[in-house]
């Protein structure tokens, strides 16, 4: 089988732990395994934007450090690791300076040998979304999915590169293979007013509301995103204005299309449950 060294991160292993076991369970059903890390720390959750910041590319040096003992990919589930990791990643790669200074911080060698992926590019570019349609056992008919990318999976692009910028369609491409019906919305890769939460709520909600509404108008039954800050910020939002549209992460999705066990994907985790939904679809 399949193995692939996978970063987890600080918000898998605690909040959103069934982001994490979904996946997990899913790459087995579809013949791979993502295998975490040995020892791994946080990846310091956002890039540092000053070119003299050295220090800020430390922490997730020190994660790819470990990923390279590992093997030459790294994995990862969380647009802001994967956002961070990449970022980084590409700096030491073009920079043999700050690798070189990096690495004495950290007193660990990182020679740049790893390449950063992220969850969705193992389905679309090793397994093959043929190959996950194939293993869907409940397809998802009928069920208006809407995919909300964010900020962080796809920019800066130039340093991404996971799909288009401002017209992706990678998670909507793998929505397709699971049989439901991808909506697409305006707002898909707008900001949901990410960090802000804690300081300026209000252009969170602003910002948020505005994603929601936008997929609801397109007729969206279901949200799925890949960021558990975006998860957060839509089901807040949506508790402050009292709609209730199910904000869920794509994994538990495709999960639920390859036949997990409702039980195991932590919809009862989230604020607006999906069950019903999926219940009147005879999905469950």
């Amino acid at each position: 089988m399949l193995k692939i060294p996978y970063y987890p991160g600080c918000t898998l292993s605690t909040v959103a732990k069934e982001f994490d076991t979904s996946a997990k369970d899913s790459a087995i059903k579809m013949g791979f395994e993502i295998e975490d890390l040995p020892q791994w720390n946080c990846c310091g959750a956002t890039f540092p934007l000053t070119p003299d910041n050295i220090m800020g590319l430390t922490a997730p040096a020190k994660v790819l450090a470990g990923a390279e003992k590992a093997g030459d990919t790294l994995t990862t589930l969380c647009s802001v690791c994967y956002n961070v990791l990449k970022r980084t990643n590409r700096v030491l790669k073009d920079d043999k300076e700050k690798l070189s200074t990096v690495n004495e911080f950290m007193e660990e060698e990182y020679a740049g040998g790893v390449e950063v992926t992220h969850y969705l590019e193992v389905l679309r570019d090793q397994i093959g979304f043929t190959k996950v349609t194939e293993a869907v056992s409940r397809p998802l008919k009928g069920v208006k999915t809407a995919a909300y990318y964010g900020c962080m999976l796809l920019r800066p692009f130039e340093d991404m590169g996971i799909d288009r910028a401002e017209a992706p369609t990678i998670m909507e491409d793998l929505l397709k293979a699971l049989g439901a019906t991808p909506v697409f919305f305006p707002d898909r890769v707008e900001c949901c007013g990410a960090h802000l939460a804690m300081d300026k709520p209000d252009i969170v909600s602003k910002l948020s509301g505005n994603v929601i509404d936008s997929a609801a108008r397109e007729g969206a039954e279901i949200i799925v995103t890949s960021c558990p800050l975006c998860q957060y910020n839509l089901e807040n939002t949506q508790a402050e204005s009292g709609s209730a549209l199910p904000i869920v992460y794509f994994t538990q999705i495709l999960g639920l299309a390859l036949g997990q066990d409702e039980k195991t994907l932590g919809f009862e985790k989230n604020k607006f449950s999906p069950l019903a939904l999926l219940r009147y679809k005879e999905l469950l």
